[in-house]
């Protein structure tokens, strides 16, 4: 059967203004035009979020996605922007930001749940550095960019960014903005009708399960090394709460717990435990390993050859998604490179919360997003990254989920399907759309 495709409501919209000294007389028309924008969009209820981010030479985010839930506070802060001022003019390193730092769960996008994603950028100048890569990252993000620049910026340059012509729209000087009012909002009039294939449904508290597949794997790796010993109460308690929100008495969701110092060891597998009350039963019953040096690498290896496997329980082959948790108090003493790169070939999703002992470099390598390596002071604070966290599995879930199917194949006797298409069961029972002909 095809599944209905679901529209997404509202959309999240972010506004990347040029605060270069080039932009200084003209920076209060492009604030007004804003406030313009903003007033045309339904943020009481819901339904669209805004950012506004500032560059030059670097970007500044004056506020995220999720700072304000009402329309007076949005244009409250609007009106209260200050020309940033600076130089040169790099819109590269600044799309390459907003991807990074703004269009991502954590700072309160809604990308994983569907919901359009648009950038309006309106700026006064040519950038410094190049746009290529970044404008093309954005674009594979499912960013839809809509570009404003005056007679000082390159055209070219804008409809690369925008990869849409139509999308890139001229004015001779900021004054010259409330002329283009009715274009943007005609191309903003379009965005609303693209939708995403994959409509997410919310279980638990706050723990999102795609409707396929409906199950997780999930990994919690912890330093269990003599320098987390007075910190392994609030590590063991905020895993007892992640368990929580999983489903795993249904069979859905699979949980596994690994300790490692100078070297890991295996609390308990994916297969090992099949109902919720076991598992936080032996959560509640871990105790501190102790050991040094910390050797992360060593304990990522392990995992990829010892517990994301068939015979412990995991079950990747059937694309259930793969997600790993780390949990860890200092930097590695072994390089993780190599071990993490095979975790990301092997298409685990990892996110990583270190203290400020640790290396937040190594733990962007490690996840390879960013946005999934949180920071908290000490392990007693994690109970401050909570919703962050939360927001960071559902984007990961997102990710790593494969889309469906789609399966041609020949109808002889309706249960030989199978054998006419060459597919699993599995395969065919998983497919989205199902086109039948008849052999002949």
């Amino acid at each position: 059967p095809v599944d209905l495709v679901r529209q997404p409501a509202g959309r999240d919209v972010v506004f990347l203004l040029d605060g270069s000294d080039a932009t200084r007389s003209g920076f209060p028309a492009m604030r007004d035009f804003v406030q313009k924008q903003v007033d045309t969009l339904s943020v009481d209820d819901g339904k669209d979020r805004v950012s506004v981010v500032q560059y030059s030479s670097d970007p500044a985010v004056q506020f995220y996605l999720n700072t304000y839930t009402t329309k007076r506070e949005v244009l409250d802060s609007v009106r209260g922007l200050r020309h940033k001022g600076g130089r040169p003019l790099n819109t590269g390193a600044a799309l390459r930001y907003l991807r990074d730092n703004v269009f991502t769960a954590s700072a309160g996008s809604r990308r994983p749940s569907g919901v359009p994603q648009v950038l309006i950028l309106i700026t006064g100048g040519r950038s410094f550095d190049s746009i290529d890569e970044p404008a093309s990252a954005l674009k594979q993000l499912g960013v839809l960019t809509i570009a404003i620049g005056t007679r000082g910026s390159d055209p070219r340059e804008l409809q690369t960014i925008t990869g849409e012509p139509s999308h890139a729209v001229s004015v001779s000087e900021f004054t010259d903005l409330p002329n283009v009012q009715e274009q943007l909002s005609s191309v903003m009039s379009t965005v609303p009708m693209r939708v995403t294939p994959l409509t997410p449904t919310v279980t638990g508290k706050n723990m999102t399960h795609l409707q396929s597949p409906v199950s997780l794997d999930v990994v919690f790796l912890l330093d269990g090394s003599d320098a987390t010993r007075s910190g392994f109460p609030a590590m063991r308690d905020f895993v007892q709460k992640q368990v929580d929100t999983l489903s795993v008495d249904d069979g859905k969701d699979r949980v596994s717990v690994v300790q490692y110092s100078s070297d890991p060891a295996v609390q308990f597998y994916l297969n090992t435990y099949t109902t919720k009350r076991e598992v936080l039963d032996s959560v509640r019953g871990l105790r501190h390993k102790g050991g040094r040096p910390l050797n992360t690498g060593a304990a990522l290896r392990y995992l990829r050859d010892n517990v994301f496997t068939a015979s412990a329980g995991s079950r990747r082959p059937s694309g259930v998604p793969q997600v790993l948790i780390l949990i860890t108090g200092g930097r590695s003493f072994d390089s993780i490179d190599e071990p993490a790169s095979a975790l990301k070939q092997l298409g685990v999703l990892t996110i990583a919360i270190g203290t400020r002992g640790s290396d937040p470099r190594e733990l962007q390598t490690i996840t390879g997003e960013p946005s999934y390596a949180l920071s908290v002071s000490e392990l007693t604070d994690l109970p401050k990254v909570q919703q962050q966290f939360e927001s960071s599995v559902e984007a990961a879930v997102f990710e790593v989920t494969p889309e469906l199917p789609t399966v041609i194949g020949f109808l002889c006797i309706s249960n030989q399907l199978v054998a006419c298409c060459g597919l699993s069961k599995t395969e065919v029972g998983q497919a989205s759309v199902v086109k039948i002909l008849v052999c002949q």
